[in-house]
C-alpha cells in the first residue's frame, strides 16, 4: 500500500477551517500542520522535502529561506487568498503551480459589492450627509437600478456572484474574462480587447479582475472618460487596477459620477499603513470601506473548504483552478 500524499499546512487553522480540510481531504492525504514543527524541530525539513502540497499563505512568517529550499520537490502551492499579487514570484519552486483560491470569499464580497453600487444609486453618502449638515433636501431623483447595464470587469467567482445578485435586482449583464466566453447568463461577454464597450455601455461597473502586469494601471483618464458621467464604479479587485490621480480628478470635475472603493493603493497589508494620495474623503461622491468585503462569520471555513476542493482536484489529477504560474 502506498503511502498518502502529504499536504502541509504552511499555518495553524482554527478548528472549524481545519475540519473542513480535513473532511474534503482526510481520505486522499495525510494533513501535516507546520507549526506543530517549529524553526529548528527535528524532522520539520523532512516534512518539506517530502510535501506534494502546500496550503495557506505563500511566503508567509512561518516559512524561512531555509524552509522554501526544502520546498523544491513540492507540486503545489494552493493559497488562501483568492489574489496572488503579493506573491514573489521568483521564490516558488521552479517545479511547482501556485494556484490562487478563486471564488473562496465569493459571496460576502458580492453582497458588499451589491450593497455600495446600491448605496450610490439611491445617493446615500450624500443624502446622509445633507442630513447631517440640516439641509432636507429631496432631489436629484434616486437612480434605477432595474434596467441598468452592469459591466463586471473579471468574471471569475467573484464576478459571477456579483451577476447573479445583479441580475436578480433586473440588471443587463456584460462581462470581461480571458476568453470571452461563459455559461452564465449574460447579454455580452468579452475579453480585455472588449473594454471600451463595455466601459461606454455600463451603468454600474464592477471591477474583480486580479492584479497583473496588464492590469496594473488598466482604468485611467481615458477610460474613465468613456463611462457614462453618471456612472458609478465598484473596486472590490486590488487599487492599483485603477489610476489613482485619474479616478480622483474625474470624481471631483464629475460630481455625478460616484465610486465604491473596498480596496486601496496602499493598505496596512502591504504597506504597513493606509495612505492616500488624494484627498478622496472630501468628496461626496465617494464611498469607502477598509478592504472588509470578504471578511464575515465562517468565511474562513468557506474559503478553507474551497481551497482544499482545489486541492482534491489536483490530487485526482485533474487541472487545479486558478492557477498563477505552472512550470
Amino acid at each position: 500500500m502506498t503511502n498518502p500524499p502529504l499536504v502541509v499546512l504552511s499555518y495553524r487553522p482554527a478548528p472549524d477551517p481545519l475540519g473542513a480540510v480535513m473532511e474534503v481531504l482526510g481520505d486522499e492525504a495525510k494533513i501535516v500542520i507546520l507549526p506543530d514543527h517549529p524553526p529548528g524541530a527535528e524532522g520539520r525539513a523532512e516534512v518539506l522535502r517530502n510535501a506534494r502540497v502546500l496550503m495557506g499563505w505563500f511566503p508567509s512568517a512561518e516559512l524561512s529561506e531555509e524552509d522554501i529550499e526544502a520546498l523544491r520537490g513540492v507540486g503545489l502551492i494552493q493559497l488562501l487568498s483568492a489574489g496572488a499579487d503579493t506573491v514573489p514570484l521568483d521564490t516558488v519552486p521552479s517545479g511547482a503551480v501556485l494556484a490562487a483560491n478563486v471564488g473562496g470569499y465569493a459571496e460576502p464580497i458580492a453582497e458588499h459589492t451589491v450593497a455600495m453600487a446600491m448605496a450610490l444609486a439611491k445617493r446615500l453618502p450624500q443624502k446622509h450627509a445633507e442630513l447631517a449638515a440640516g439641509r432636507f433636501e429631496q432631489m436629484p431623483l434616486n437612480r434605477w437600478v432595474a434596467g441598468s447595464t452592469c459591466g463586471i470587469l473579471g468574471f471569475g467567482g467573484i464576478g459571477r456572484a456579483v451577476a447573479r445578485l445583479m441580475r436578480a435586482l433586473g440588471t443587463r449583464i456584460h462581462a470581461v474574462n480571458s476568453t470571452g466566453r461563459t455559461d452564465e447568463p449574460v447579454e455580452f461577454c468579452g475579453t480585455l480587447a472588449d473594454l471600451d464597450r463595455v466601459l461606454e455601455a455600463a451603468d454600474i461597473l464592477v471591477i474583480a479582475l486580479p492584479l497583473t502586469p496588464e492590469t496594473d494601471g488598466l482604468i485611467g483618464s481615458r477610460e474613465l472618460d468613456l463611462m457614462k458621467p453618471d456612472a458609478i464604479l465598484v473596486n472590490v479587485a486590488r487599487g492599483a487596477i485603477v489610476h489613482q490621480a485619474a479616478l480622483y480628478e474625474h470624481l471631483r470635475t464629475h460630481p455625478d459620477f460616484t465610486a465604491g472603493i473596498d480596496t486601496w493603493w496602499v493598505e496596512p497589508f502591504s504597506g504597513g499603513e493606509f495612505r492616500i494620495d488624494f484627498p478622496f474623503f472630501d468628496l461626496p461622491n465617494l464611498l469607502g470601506s477598509p478592504h472588509n468585503s470578504g471578511f464575515l462569520p465562517g468565511v474562513d471555513v468557506i474559503a478553507a473548504r474551497r481551497a482544499a476542493e482545489n486541492v482534491a482536484r489536483w490530487l485526482r489529477g485533474e487541472r487545479p483552478h486558478g492557477i498563477v504560474l505552472a512550470p
